[in-house]
């Protein structure tokens, strides 16, 4: 028996040995023991599969090629086929020692083809090789998820920071956004009551609701502080460049999607809401004259609750309304600007945004025109 090999744990795996011979099974399982891994054994493939299936995968599989009923060759297209040992590194530890036997199985996809007249300590080294091979690609992933996590966050932030701010031009401030996401909130729970959209907004599609409010207006940002600020009314070429607030935030998001390497569902709902959220349900709205059903449900709801709170809220240009009158307002909107159901929905959530406007006060006046 060779010596253990001076292996740091992090390279002493769990090896399944699969061989229908018992002596080389027992030598081998020997061997990789003494080297301080740990050694499970299958005496045919059939046996191999089920213990890969019903897991933990090991972290290296020793195959033997020639067996009774499945040969290492089958074993390893079924091990290949399995999305928890696809990855898998397995090595074919044969008598078969001839080169063309070598190319099958590595054309396979076999890691690495061992004789069993080898060496001990050449199996040992190859063994050890594979498994910091198997280390470095796990690494490798980690570190991929969490930068991929990283740059999603940072493009949420980056995002969410551009809203804030978009917000403050436009005299308002970040209570703003917690009302509306609250109110948002509020009519996605009572419209899920409704079968039609049980199915649409459940937890975790109200979450991400909630989590796209902040960027509705995102594009007040690209608006030019003169149009933005203006005390008086917009004239008709203010009035058109004013409305491109939408389209600019829509294609902010769509920028940042393109960017990200997965589909991140909450900008989906988000480039919705900004692009859309001044749609009207009659079709007189902008920027795309849409219609009906044909308007996004997150902007349909947004709808109710951008304009709700603007009703109630002071700005430099107009006082606030009270609330009972804000309500008669998105009332009397019902089937022109907002959808019937949504204003129905609002009905039954009304003391609800009544007590969050109350409850989400700004802190100061604020400052400036939007």
């Amino acid at each position: 028996m060779p010596p253990v090999l001076d292996y740091p744990p992090a390279l002493r795996g769990t090896i399944l040995v699969v061989d229908d011979a018992p002596v080389d099974l027992t030598l081998m399982e020997g061997l990789l023991s003494h080297a301080g891994h740990r050694v499970l054994a299958a005496p045919g493939g059939a046996q191999a599969l089920r213990q890969v299936a019903d897991g933990p995968a090991p972290d290296l599989v020793m195959l033997d090629v020639c067996m009774p009923g499945m040969d290492g060759y089958q074993v390893l297209e079924r091990l290949r086929s399995m999305p928890a040992s696809a990855a898998l590194p397995v090595v074919f530890h044969t008598a078969l020692d001839e080169a063309v036997d070598e190319a099958r199985g590595l054309t396979l996809g076999a890691d690495d083809y061992i004789a069993k007249q080898a060496d001990p300590e050449v199996k040992l080294a190859r063994v050890r090789a594979q498994l910091e091979r198997a280390r470095s690609r796990r690494c490798l992933s980690e570190r991929s998820s969490a930068l991929e996590a990283a740059a999603r966050m940072a493009q949420h932030d980056g995002l969410a920071v551009l809203a804030h701010l978009a917000a403050l031009r436009d005299g308002e401030t970040g209570r703003h956004s917690q009302r509306t996401q609250a109110y948002v909130a509020a009519l996605a729970r009572r419209l899920r009551t409704r079968p039609r959209y049980r199915a649409q907004l459940g937890d975790e599609q109200i979450a991400l609701l909630v989590r796209s409010a902040p960027l509705h207006d995102l594009g007040k940002i690209g608006i030019a502080d003169h149009i933005l600020f203006k005390p008086g009314k917009l004239d008709a070429g203010e009035w058109a460049v004013m409305q491109s607030h939408t389209l600019i935030g829509a294609d902010a998001i769509e920028r940042a999607e393109r960017e990200a390497a997965h589909e991140i569902p909450f900008l989906r709902l988000a480039k919705q809401m900004a692009r859309s959220h001044h749609e009207h349900w009659d079709g007189s709205g902008y920027p795309d004259g849409l219609a009906g059903e044909a308007i996004p449900l997150a902007a349909r709801l947004m709808a109710v609750a951008d304009v709700f709170d603007a009703l109630v809220s002071a700005r430099p240009y107009k006082a606030a309304l009270p609330h009972a009158e804000a309500r008669e307002v998105i009332r009397g909107g019902r089937g022109r600007h907002f959808d019937p159901v949504v204003v129905d929905a609002f009905e039954e959530a009304y003391d609800e945004f009544d007590a969050i406007a109350q409850r989400v006060v700004d802190p100061s006046p604020p400052v400036g025109a939007g």
